[in-house]
């Protein structure tokens, strides 16, 4: 759970709180953040490039000694006005986009290195389970220049993991990869809090990532914070700026599985008391909580309920609200579709024909095939 307070803004019940209150400028870019987080599962820092994500995780790992202000977490301070913990010492694993892997070392050299300098403690990530979850054990007498880009990241996870961190930091560790080495490494990702439990911080500008992976998130432009919260929240929030944050809108919507069509190859799903139909989606099973995605251009409004329609989606809210987009012919309609904000992008002529306004009840319209397959989450 995220909450606010005055300025500065928390995510509650969890043991071990990340406290912020850190700047760090150069040239015409100076970053200011101040929040209190208790981090629970993964929390997505969402934004667009240059909006200060990587620059943030940097002071997060130690490795900006330049700012200024304090960080602390657990309640062991590692940077203030008097103390400055080392790298090293601070027990933060730290993903990179272009994995870092050591070349004169091959796969095991360095998986072994990372598990010689881990901090001692308590709970500890073995050598096998490390190989085992990121499924590198036939990979462990290459060179790492032999190694796809998905695969030199699987390597570089595990030896993250070796390290033993109390906080695990990934920056866009899918920036560098194509489509297809992107879906290779996906399911790693979304397996590793599930099977270590590790806090996580995943850095990334796609929507998509954030829906998939994250648990809660922070979405940051030009070095401050716009919006925190869970996922859903943040992404679905009729006061989220869209034309300030440059990224299509999209609603997150949480279903529950109800039945599987093996022989149409569609999955019924319920969302609140309605149900939609969405591609077949894998290992899941009646009862199963997952999440979807809709963008805004995929979403069409009607003012009567349609009849005779090849779109099988026809969901019943109501309009929360009308945003133009300054200088275009477009407008976003935010519908509230129980409980949860569904955005369309429509034109200012359709808006005005169709008497769209605040309140008035509509019927948003989804085709089924704008359901990726692969783009679906489970839920803790």
């Amino acid at each position: 759970m995220l909450r606010e307070t005055g300025t500065v803004l928390m995510l509650e019940q969890s043991d071990k709180r990340l406290e912020i209150d850190t700047s760090l400028g150069f040239g015409k870019f100076n970053l200011e953040i101040q929040c209190e987080l208790s981090l629970q599962g993964v929390t997505g820092l969402f934004g667009p490039s240059g909006s200060g994500k990587t620059t943030l995780l940097r002071i997060l790992a130690g490795l900006e000694n330049r700012s200024k202000g304090s960080v602390s977490y657990g309640g062991v301070i590692w940077q203030d006005s008097t103390v400055f913990i080392a790298p090293h010492l601070r027990s933060v694993g730290y993903v990179f986009q272009d994995a870092r892997l050591f070349s004169h070392l091959d796969v095991e050299g360095n998986l072994r290195y990372a598990d010689r300098r881990k901090i001692p403690k308590n709970r500890l990530i073995t050598f096998s389970e490390a190989v085992s979850i990121l499924q590198i054990d036939s990979l462990l007498h290459r060179e790492t220049d032999s190694l796809s880009g998905g695969e030199r990241q699987r390597v570089a996870i595990a030896r993250s993991l070796l390290s033993q961190p109390e906080l695990l930091l990934l920056d866009e560790p899918l920036g560098a990869l194509d489509v297809v080495h992107k879906k290779e490494i996906f399911p790693y990702l979304q397996s590793l809090h599930r099977s270590f439990g590790i806090p996580t911080i995943y850095v990334s500008h796609s929507v998509t990532e954030m829906a998939q992976l994250a648990d809660n998130m922070i979405m940051i432009d030009s070095g401050r914070i716009n919006s925190i919260g869970s996922v859903s929240q943040v992404l679905g929030r009729e006061a989220l700026d869209w034309s300030v944050v440059p990224f299509e809108p999209v609603a997150i919507l949480s279903v529950k599985v109800v039945e599987d069509f093996p022989a149409l190859h569609l999955t019924r799903v319920a969302h609140g008391e309605q149900t939609l139909m969405v591609p077949s989606l894998k290992n899941v099973q009646p009862g199963d909580s997952i999440r979807l995605s809709v963008r805004a251009t995929d979403v069409v409004l009607a003012t009567s309920k349609p009849v005779d329609l090849s779109v099988r989606n026809v969901v019943l809210g109501q309009v929360k609200s009308v945003k133009t987009a300054p200088g275009t012919a477009f407008a976003t309609v935010t519908v509230d579709v129980d409980g949860t904000c569904i955005p369309s992008q429509v034109t200012l002529e359709a808006i005005d024909e169709l008497g769209i306004e605040t309140g008035l009840p509509i019927y948003a319209l989804i085709k089924t095939a704008t359901f990726d397959r692969s783009f679906s989450g489970g839920l803790s």
